[in-house]
């Protein structure tokens, strides 16, 4: 299945679109994994950030694409934040 997935996405997306794709859910996946090692549910999450928990549920979810300061409202009660590195630090992370 995985390889039909890739070539169906080489097909459908350009390189750059699919880059942006991957980073997005690899942001998204570490939100997700961040908030369950805290075992804080998304209501207690909204409670700590102020967006509201149907926000974030669609934003884990991959419905919306989060806007850069509520990603990081989100962010910050988990014990995280985002950082800008060169590109190749992310390849090499892959």
């Amino acid at each position: 299945m995985k390889e039909w997935n890739d070539c169906f996405e080489k097909e459908i997306l350009t390189d750059e679109e699919l880059q942006e794709s991957n980073l997005r859910v690899a942001i998204i996946s570490e939100l997700i994994q961040a908030r369950n090692e805290n075992k804080i549910s998304q209501r207690e999450l909204e409670r700590l950030s102020g967006i509201k928990q149907p926000v974030i549920s669609r934003m884990e979810a991959g419905v919306t694409i989060p806007q850069l300061d509520t990603l990081l409202k989100v962010l910050a009660p988990l014990g995280k934040t985002l950082a800008i590195v060169p590109l190749e630090r992310i390849k090499e992370a892959s």
